[in-house]
C-alpha cells in the first residue's frame, strides 16, 4: 500500500546532468558564462570538464563550518566532456570545482608570499649576486598563491619568498633547493 501522491520512480538521464557549484557571492560576480571548470575529486582518475551556463542571479545566506554567516550564489555549468568520461558519476554526486575567470598564457608570476607593502608600493626582494635587492613591482591579478606581475621584475629571477625582518637591501642571502611533490 502506498499513500496518494507518494513517488515511486524518478527518471533521469545521465547524459543530462549539470553541475551546481556553491560560491562565495563575492566571487560569483567575477564569473561569467562560457567560463571553462575544471572537476576535481568526482571519483575518475581525470578531470571532468565543464563550461558555466550561468550565474544565479539570486543568492542565498548559508552558515559556514565556523559558524560565519556567508552569502553565496549558485553556478550552473554544463558537462563538456562525453558521458563515456563520467559512466558511474550520478545526479547529487559530490564534486569539487576550478572555475577559470582569467587566465594568460604568458603571464610573468611571483608567489604572493614575495611580495609586500611598503611606503604604499608593492614590493619585492630579488636575489642578485647574494644579495637581497628591493625591487618596486606592479601585481595584477592574484589567486591569493601566485600573482601576475605587470612591471619590475623579468622572467628568470629569483625572488625571496616571506623575507623575515632579518632581510633588507644588501643582505647575504643564497638559494635553497625545496623538493615540492
Amino acid at each position: 500500500m502506498v499513500a496518494g501522491g507518494f513517488p515511486l520512480l524518478e527518471v533521469g538521464d545521465p547524459a543530462d546532468l549539470e553541475v551546481r557549484i556553491e560560491v562565495l557571492s563575492r566571487d560569483g560576480v567575477a564569473i561569467q558564462p562560457g567560463a571553462r571548470v575544471m572537476l576535481e575529486q568526482w571519483g575518475g582518475s581525470e578531470p571532468l570538464a565543464a563550461r558555466v551556463r550561468l550565474v544565479e542571479p539570486s543568492a542565498f545566506t548559508k552558515i559556514s563550518a565556523l559558524g560565519v554567516e556567508e552569502q553565496r550564489v549558485y553556478v550552473i555549468a554544463d558537462f563538456t566532456d562525453p558521458v563515456g568520461k563520467r559512466p558511474t558519476l550520478g545526479d547529487s554526486y559530490r564534486v569539487e570545482a576550478r572555475i577559470v575567470i582569467w587566465e594568460s598564457p604568458s603571464a610573468l608570476q611571483a608567489p604572493a608570499g614575495a611580495l609586500f607593502r611598503r611606503g604604499g608600493e608593492w614590493r619585492t626582494f630579488v636575489a642578485e649576486g647574494g644579495r637581497a635587492v628591493l625591487r618596486t613591482v606592479q601585481p595584477g591579478r592574484s589567486n591569493g598563491v601566485q600573482t601576475e606581475i605587470t612591471s619590475g621584475l623579468r622572467e628568470g629571477e629569483q625572488v625571496i619568498v616571506y623575507p623575515g625582518d632579518k632581510v633588507g637591501p644588501g643582505a647575504r642571502v643564497r638559494a635553497l633547493a625545496v623538493n615540492g611533490d
